[in-house]
């Protein structure tokens, strides 16, 4: 959901064409076709607007040459979203252009990438890859700003699955306390255990709240502007409280939690996967600061 909804079809819904969104977004719907945006690149780290591949019009197509890392469902896409530099320097946010091109294209080569929870990525190489003025999602140059809105309503998307995980975490590690007895009482009778306890709900409310004002700001209209705000302080929170909740969780779980045979293991890993994906805590503190013009 996250390659093909939250970013696929979010840059076809915000950039694409009439006959871009028809001729695909259906497919989507039926669950026929998937997705990926391939942006980012070994140097870009959080700037997605760090593009380095290069597209270049020449004999009536563009031809795309360049890498993209970090490609989630890359290697099972049926078609990809690429991000290209068409004008400028890499640093720049002007000067970038969207593509939209078939993973089995001539010139496209896929190998997959492994991560350490459960979602599958890949490494997306292209060389003199030959697109069509029609492959164009918005504006030649003007993708920057669209890639910015695709990225961050996958981002609100992506708290409330990191949402998901903390509260699952959490409510496994409250039963672990409930029925794990120790000197003849539950080891959540003990006092340290119960403020250890009470501190990982407080968090996990707090980013609840953030979620889901995040999402009710979408709902509601809100602007590129109050998007990103709304994106930076959910994503803030969450990236903290999740990997805060997932390191108490295996901490009060003792032994066990250490082991794969036990689920709570897999939480840890899902939180500092998603801690980093589209930007950890500091990025965004630091992106929200930038925003208030600070």
């Amino acid at each position: 959901m996250l390659s093909t909804v939250l970013l696929g079809a979010s840059a076809l819904l915000l950039g694409g064409s009439d006959a871009q969104r028809s001729d695909h977004l259906p497919a989507v719907a039926a669950g026929d076709l998937v997705l990926a945006l391939a942006y980012q690149e070994q140097r870009s780290r959080y700037d997605a607007h760090h593009v380095e591949t290069r597209a270049e019009w020449a004999s009536g197509s563009w031809r795309l040459t360049g890498e993209k890392i970090q490609v989630l469902d890359g290697h099972v896409a049926d078609m990809l979203v690429v991000s290209a530099r068409t004008s400028g320097s890499p640093a720049n946010a002007e000067g970038i252009t969207l593509f939209l091109l078939r993973r089995d294209a001539p010139g496209v080569r896929v190998a997959r990438q492994w991560r350490i929870d459960t979602r599958a990525a890949a490494l997306v190489a292209l060389d003199g890859v030959r697109v069509g003025a029609e492959a164009v999602l918005g504006e030649v140059d003007a993708g920057g700003a669209l890639l910015a809105r695709v990225l961050d309503r996958a981002t609100i998307g992506l708290t409330a699955d990191m949402l998901g995980g903390m509260t699952a975490a959490f409510e496994m590690t409250v039963d672990y306390l409930r029925t794990r007895r120790q000197f003849g009482v539950p080891i959540g009778s003990f006092q340290a255990l119960k403020h250890r306890a009470a501190r990982l709900y407080v968090e996990t409310e707090l980013a609840r709240s953030a979620v889901m004002a995040a999402h009710r700001a979408l709902d509601e209209g809100a602007d590129d502007m109050q998007a990103a705000r709304m994106a930076a302080i959910a994503k803030a929170r969450c990236s903290d409280a999740y990997m805060l909740v997932a390191h108490e969780a295996v901490q009060m779980h003792g032994g066990i939690g250490m082991t794969d045979e036990h689920d709570v293991g897999f939480y840890l890993k899902a939180a500092r996967a998603a801690e980093i994906m589209f930007g950890d805590a500091a990025y965004h503190r630091d992106r929200l600061a930038r925003l208030q013009g600070y």
